[in-house]
């Protein structure tokens, strides 16, 4: 399994009760996977918990069988090999896009890092925008760019919060088919978070409807 969660629990005030209640879910080496859910069901918390940006109560997550939270262990998020892409997409405003997509990938070569963002920028279609800069982009330009740099240090897992949420309809519908052909493409394991079952439907993904 690339992805392994037993019994997750998390509350973020123990008063209110736990927003992510002994949850269980294993996805597949590229598998494509949408938590689908309303608001305040604990959908993105899950997301948050995988990626190491909170510390679960109980449970344990394991990522391409490495234990990363539970068993009294707990790996920091830069070290889970795990790239997220958030609802805002979350681009650097003042770094081109040629400097965001490698952001995370300095420890290569010079040439290497060109190499790397030219070949992402191929695969999002944005081939020739390197000098630009995020506001300079529309929103689905924006987000494909948030998801090259995400894949630029070839990360084992693909966390996408709610990745439509910000698009108008007929958009929406163009980056959800433009988005399913590129994580089939490069084959990474993906857990999407949306509202709307429609996206899972669109992005061929198996469904898990949290209440």
């Amino acid at each position: 399994m690339q992805l392994e969660i037993k019994n997750l629990t998390f509350a973020y005030n123990k008063k209110e009760g736990n927003i992510v209640d002994n949850f269980n879910l294993e996805v597949k080496k590229g598998e494509i996977v949408a938590l689908v859910g309303a608001s305040g069901s604990g959908k993105s918390t899950v997301l948050r918990l995988t990626a190491g940006l909170e510390i679960p109560d109980s449970g344990k997550i394991s990522i391409a069988g490495q234990t990363v939270a539970g068993d009294h262990k707990f790996r920091a998020a830069e070290k889970r090999e795990v790239g997220m892409v958030f609802q805002d997409y979350a681009l650097f405003p003042h770094l081109s896009v040629e400097k965001n997509i490698a952001f995370g990938i300095d420890h290569l070569s010079k040439d290497r890092r060109k190499a790397r963002v030219k070949k992402l920028l191929k695969l999002v279609n944005l081939e020739g925008f390197e000098k630009r800069y995020p506001h300079q982009l529309s929103g689905g330009q924006q987000q494909r760019i948030a998801l090259a740099r995400t894949l630029a240090p070839g990360p084992k897992l693909l966390l996408l919060d709610e990745p439509f949420s910000n698009l108008d309809a007929e958009l929406k519908d163009k980056i959800r088919g433009e988005l399913n052909q590129i994580i089939k493409e490069i084959g990474v394991t993906t857990i999407l978070v949306s509202h709307d079952r429609e996206d899972a439907e669109f992005m061929q993904a198996r469904e898990i409807i949290m209440n």
